[in-house]
């Protein structure tokens, strides 16, 4: 598809992966490609630094490795009494550095990480089996494709097992998850049109920063915490930029 879209001579490719990105850079050293959510662009070797992206590609990065590491800080915050917490996660992209984060975060919360790593929707029978003989006490997921595509699944296991889960777009606090903390990517989209723009008008990636999300959100679905018997701290319920009742 990215070698379709070069040979059709398009001024610019505006996608939000980093599979996507690379496909582009593999069919294309100088069509501009601007990116609007990726995880880390530096370490998945997109562009040489934010500051000074350099080639053909620029965009916002959506701070998987930072983000992931505080959504189990709100989690610990929202339900103090976890030790146990089960981690969904894949090493694909740059999952293994988001995963490294959330292990510094949780040995500084004194918390126990049973990591879980999901490569295909076939491991997620195993995954969650092994959370249930290991005890886990609430689920923590990560943000990535195969993690997203199988938003339903997960959120059942965690209604079935009524584990408090944090999730990492509001999608899955929408379809009934727990709580979702992630950047406001509809923020990171309209910022995108303005790198495009800018390119359109004569701008190069090159010269442009990488930049980073300003907007955050916190969403609590107050009707699955009532579902499965939980009760949210008042002060984290105030920190909430949308309840869902």
């Amino acid at each position: 598809m990215a070698a379709e879209l070069i040979r059709l001579k398009v001024d610019v490719v505006v996608t939000s992966s980093s599979a996507s990105v690379r496909a582009v850079k593999k069919a294309s050293a100088t069509t501009p490609v601007v990116f609007a959510a990726v995880g880390d662009p530096v370490a998945s070797g997109l562009v040489a630094s934010l500051a000074k992206p350099g080639g053909n590609i620029t965009g916002l990065t959506m701070l998987s490795q930072e983000l992931s590491g505080k959504r189990l800080e709100l989690l610990k915050e929202a339900f103090p009494k976890l030790t146990r917490v089960a981690a969904l996660w894949s090493s694909e992209g740059t999952g293994l550095e988001v995963m490294k984060a959330v292990q510094t975060a949780a040995q500084g919360l004194g918390v126990k990480l049973q990591s879980l790593e999901i490569r295909t929707a076939n491991d997620f029978d195993s995954a969650f089996e092994a959370a249930i003989r290991e005890r886990a006490q609430s689920l923590l997921t990560h943000p990535l494709p195969v993690i997203n595509l199988n938003r339903e699944r997960i959120i059942q296991f965690a209604a079935k097992n009524r584990l408090p889960a944090m999730y990492p777009i509001p999608e899955f606090t929408d379809a009934g998850g727990l709580m979702s903390y992630a950047p406001n990517y509809a923020d990171l989209y309209h910022r995108a049109a303005v790198y495009v723009d800018k390119i359109l008008k004569g701008a190069k990636p090159a010269d442009l920063p990488v930049e980073q999300p300003t907007k955050f959100e916190l969403v609590i679905n107050l009707k699955t915490a009532k579902q499965i018997g939980l009760t949210i701290p008042p002060n984290v319920l105030a920190r909430a930029d949308k309840v869902i009742k």
